[in-house]
């Protein structure tokens, strides 16, 4: 029979490819989308997550609750951010993208209302508003790419800190292992014609596929790997 694959070993949750239990220390989330009205908040600690490349601060608000947010570049324990409909243009401050004013970098930007944040979490990361139309909002994404979003979204205000942890060299592979083992992301990644035939599809055929690449969308996990119900392969013919 062989023996199963790496992806089919990942995906079951094996001990070799499971995350240390209680590693990470909070989650990240804006206030329930009920509470929308504006409040302030202090910066009591930040807060160093394995499961977060920035430095996370948590917040204690004038009614006694708390939140975990992500830390932007330049606050300090002590300072004070705003929450909610009405809150100022500051650093760290929790606004709809509709009340934000052009030019102003944001970072945890929510792809829908409530969703928590999805957009430009990493360290060093921030999106640019650009324009507002009719409850929509135009926004320049890391990569460069213009997304329209809801208005109603939320961000905050700044840039992630932590931008130079990116830049700071690994220089072990060991290194390296314990990052990747923190936070579970499979490391190192191999190329499949490099692997042997029991350990992945592509493998065994000296440095080249042997096969096509091209599997089913309801192919097993085992198998699907390469391109995955392509409509087509290869560079296009120049008539």
């Amino acid at each position: 029979m062989g023996k199963r694959l790496k992806q089919q070993r990942r995906g079951k949750g094996g001990t070799a490819y499971r995350k240390p239990p209680n590693t990470f220390k909070a989650d990240v989330n804006f206030r329930a989308l009920s509470k929308r009205e504006k409040i302030m908040g202090e910066i009591m600690e930040f807060i160093d997550d394995p499961g977060h490349s920035a430095p996370l601060m948590r917040i204690r608000y004038e009614d006694n609750s708390e939140n975990v947010l992500i830390a932007p570049e330049g606050i300090k324990i002590g300072d004070r951010i705003e929450d909610g409909i009405g809150a100022g243009v500051s650093l760290g401050s929790v606004m709809q993208l509709d009340a934000i004013p052009d030019g102003v970098p944001v970072y945890n930007i929510e792809v829908s209302p409530g969703d928590g944040g999805k957009i430009s979490r990493s360290a060093g990361s921030y999106a640019t508003v650009m324009a507002h139309s009719e409850g929509k909002v135009t926004v320049l994404l890391p990569s460069k790419r213009m997304l329209e979003m809801d208005g109603n979204c939320r961000a905050e205000i700044g840039a992630v800190a932590g931008g130079g942890s990116k830049t700071q060299p690994i220089m072990k592979a060991g290194k390296n292992h314990y990052m990747k083992h923190a936070i579970n992301a499979r490391w190192p990644v191999n190329r499949g014609v490099k692997s042997n035939p029991v350990d992945h599809p592509f493998g065994g055929k000296q440095h080249h596929k042997g096969a096509s690449s091209m599997v089913s969308r309801n192919a097993p996990p085992g198998a699907k790997v390469g391109h995955i119900a392509a409509r087509r392969t290869g560079r296009k013919k120049r008539g």
